[in-house]
């Protein structure tokens, strides 16, 4: 079966049955709220449209009360527009390393010399796909100026993300 979605709304995400994104958060780890960081006129606008977007699509929820807080950092894309990105570093050190093996490009290479197709799967917003464990969705919880949000699906920026996107992969 092949299908394409031209909207990510239009992309019913990987069932959790399948895999999620689970966060491994040591016991004796202190949930850690940031200090709320000041964003500049034109980067608060960004934050409000790119959240107006996510919660479009059914990527984050509003969240009361949340343990975990994080930043919001706005970095400028080489066409000029913000990317809005969350500071999950107090998260992701309270995590453990996933070891998983990510693969190597030469071996990939290798493996698909002789082949008589060749296909490519544009995953754009592959991350976006992967559901984050309900257990967890709290804990990927950020701020912006007139609520807090946490995310449904994997966000980048968490630790082990990565690995979870390779584990679904293969």
């Amino acid at each position: 079966m092949i299908s394409f979605a031209w909207l990510a709304k239009d992309m019913p995400g990987i069932n959790r049955d399948i895999i999620c994104h689970r966060l491994n958060v040591k016991p004796q780890a202190k949930a850690k709220v940031q200090r709320r960081q000041r964003l500049t006129k034109d980067k608060a606008e960004a934050v409000t449209e790119e959240i107006k977007k996510l919660r479009e699509v059914g990527h984050i929820r509003e969240i009361q009360y949340p343990e975990w807080l994080a930043n919001v950092v706005m970095v400028k894309k080489a066409n000029g527009k913000w990317r809005m990105c969350v500071d999950f570093t107090d998260l992701s050190s309270a995590c453990p390393k996933d070891s998983y093996p990510l693969p190597n490009i030469d071996v990939l290479v290798d493996r698909v010399s002789g082949c008589g197709l060749l296909s490519f799967m544009d995953a754009y917003t592959g991350y976006n796909q992967i559901r984050m464990h309900p257990e967890d969705e709290d804990k990927t919880a950020f701020m912006e100026i007139k609520a807090n949000f946490c995310y449904k699906v994997m966000p980048f920026g968490l630790k082990n993300a990565r690995v979870t996107y390779q584990r679904m992969m293969d």
